[in-house]
């Protein structure tokens, strides 16, 4: 699972660094698509429940499940990528919010906080606490700040398979919940709205997009459970990307 975890960081970093003004969505799944095959490794995404894409990629007002196709991307937008990628079996799974070029400081201070609830999760991810004090935690933070958490869609647990037990909402009571161990691995993953909280899903049938048409913003880590601190298996690629 580090292993996987890390490879599957150094993928999305790849795929991050080609988005650009003027370049499709289709053209960035497709280029993620040859990254992944390079690993050696599947996409964890492609053929699941019947999903088209490599990875997942959704633009502002899309929340999670984007599908590559024509839409092009353009300066000012925000691109939410989410990667899974099997390698020898074990699972890697990571998702972050792309900024194309620059946007204003309500879309800073959004991506920001959604940061800052993952963190705080993370923080309550260690033995003998249960899931619902993630899930507060992510909740407290992002809802003091006047923005939304997605209900419909939740963390996981992951090994083998892409979904596995407990699932770890981003809202809930704290001390509630399933009790949090030593070796178990689930990812946290705060979907986050920058207005009213509700979604709906499109056409496709994947993708799920804010019922107001607000900007939402999505990171996610997989993480091993300890005694101590978590342990962080995949790492956000604005910690490891060199300014530009």
């Amino acid at each position: 699972m580090r292993a996987s975890g890390q490879i599957t960081r150094q993928t999305l970093q790849l795929v991050t660094d080609a988005i650009s003004p003027g370049v499709t969505t289709g053209e960035v799944d497709r280029y993620a698509g040859e990254m992944i095959r390079k690993t050696g490794g599947t996409s964890a995404f492609k053929g699941y429940h019947g999903f088209p894409g490599n990875v997942c990629i959704s633009v502002n007002e899309e929340v999670v499940h984007g599908i590559g196709g024509d839409r092009k991307i353009h300066y000012g937008d925000i691109v939410k990528i989410d990667m899974g990628i099997f390698i020898e079996g074990w699972l890697g799974d990571t998702a972050t919010t792309v900024v194309v070029g620059a946007v204003d400081e309500d879309t800073e201070k959004l991506l920001r906080v959604t940061r800052e609830s993952l963190d705080l999760g993370i923080a309550q991810a260690r033995a003998g606490n249960r899931v619902g004090d993630i899930g507060h935690a992510v909740q407290k933070h992002v809802e003091a700040h006047g923005y939304g958490v997605v209900r419909e869609f939740v963390g996981h647990g992951l090994g083998r398979k892409l979904h596995e037990e407990p699932q770890v909402p981003n809202y809930g009571k704290a001390h509630t919940g399933a009790k949090l161990r030593p070796g178990m691995i689930i990812a946290i993953e705060p979907m986050v709205t920058a207005g009213d909280y509700r979604i709906r899903v499109l056409k496709d049938k994947w993708t799920v997009v804010t019922i107001d048409g607000s900007l939402a913003s999505h990171y996610e880590h997989t993480v091993l459970i300890t005694d101590q601190e978590a342990e962080i298996l995949t790492c956000l690629p604005e910690v490891l990307a060199p300014e530009r």
